[in-house]
C-alpha cells in the first residue's frame, strides 16, 4: 500500500524553524516525485516544493525559495521540509503527497506562525 504521512507541525514565532517530516512506505521515494502543498484558511492549495525520485532534482515556490529546504532519507523512507525565517503567511495546513497525481490529503499537519 502506497502511504504519505506527514508531521511537525506547531506554534513559532516570525523567524522560526520548522521541520516537517514526509514518512514513506515502501520504496515510494525512489519511483515517485514527492511534494510539499500547503492550504491556508480561503485560499486554495499550493504547491511549494518537490524532490523527484531519480536525480533528487528540487523545486520550490516563489514565496518560498530561500527560506525552505526539500531533502530526503532514503535509509529512512522519509522526506523533509526544512522551514527556516517563517512567517505570518507562512500560517496554513501542510501536506505531503504525490507530485504527481496526488492521491487522498488527509489532515494535513498545522503550521503556525505568530508572535
Amino acid at each position: 500500500q502506497l502511504q504519505l504521512v506527514q508531521s511537525g507541525g506547531g506554534l513559532v514565532q516570525p523567524g522560526g524553524s520548522l521541520r516537517l517530516s514526509c514518512a514513506a512506505s515502501g520504496d515510494i521515494l525512489q519511483k515517485y516525485a514527492i511534494g510539499w502543498f500547503r492550504q491556508a484558511p480561503g485560499k486554495e492549495r499550493e504547491g511549494i516544493s518537490c524532490i523527484s525520485s531519480r536525480d533528487r532534482h528540487t523545486y520550490y515556490a516563489d514565496s518560498v525559495k530561500g527560506r525552505f529546504t526539500i531533502t530526503r532519507d532514503d535509509a529512512k523512507d522519509t522526506v523533509y521540509l526544512q522551514m527556516n525565517d517563517l512567517k505570518p503567511e507562512d500560517t496554513a495546513a501542510y501536506y505531503c503527497n504525490f507530485q504527481n497525481n496526488p492521491r487522498s490529503w488527509g489532515q494535513g499537519t498545522q503550521v503556525t506562525v505568530s508572535s
